[in-house]
């Protein structure tokens, strides 16, 4: 589920989520998923009366995927690219948010210096883990804050803690933000759960 609110009151359900299977259904979903591939609808109700949008996948491979997002009758809203760190252009992983009539948003996953922190103590993270497993706490994770700027703009912001993503430009789609969080939501990192990773 996606929550909206513009800050006059409290959040709202805008869309429920759903992955959309391949012929094959779940086992080909995850063996697709392992590179990057997605497919899911957003639906505007739980009983999925009508869609918000539809995410596919237009190419997935080395490290590098492309989605687009479609609205309720097939038109384009938007496109996003995820290149994998070290696989695309950097040392992160890289973010590319496109809507049509708008300037591109690049967005880097995790702060520099928070990585620069992360690294050193890579090292230590099986003690870590072993620690959050025996406190019964959360066990601990990189860096996943991501901004989007484009032009030195400030045009999307996505908070881990909370799985939030506000929308800084009143041009933004909302539509595209809700598919962007869920596609988000499903890259949850190596001690995560992905909604999308189910096998049921």
């Amino acid at each position: 589920m996606v929550d909206f609110t513009d800050g006059s009151g409290p959040p709202r359900a805008v869309a429920y989520v759903e992955r959309e299977l391949p012929p094959g259904g779940i086992p080909a979903y995850l063996a697709a998923h392992k590179t990057g591939a997605r497919s899911f609808v957003l639906w505007a109700d739980e009983h999925r009366g009508s869609r918000v949008a539809t995410v596919v996948t237009q190419s997935a491979h080395n490290g590098v995927a492309t989605y687009q997002v479609l609205g309720a009758h097939g038109e384009v809203i938007g496109t996003l690219v995820r290149e994998k760190a070290l696989r695309g252009r950097g040392v992160r992983t890289r973010w590319t948010v496109a809507q049509p009539g708008l300037p591109e948003a690049v967005g880097y996953k995790g702060r520099m210096f928070w990585w620069l922190v992360c690294w050193p103590l890579s090292p230590l993270l099986p003690f870590a883990l072993l620690i959050a497993v025996f406190n019964a706490s959360d066990l601990p994770r990189a860096p996943r804050r991501i901004r989007w700027r484009a032009g030195g703009r400030l045009l999307l912001d996505f908070r881990p803690f909370g799985d939030r993503l506000q929308l800084h430009a009143p041009e933004s789609d909302w539509r595209l933000g809700a598919a962007l969080l869920a596609l988000l939501r499903s890259f949850d990192g190596w001690f995560g759960s992905p909604w999308d990773g189910r096998k049921k």
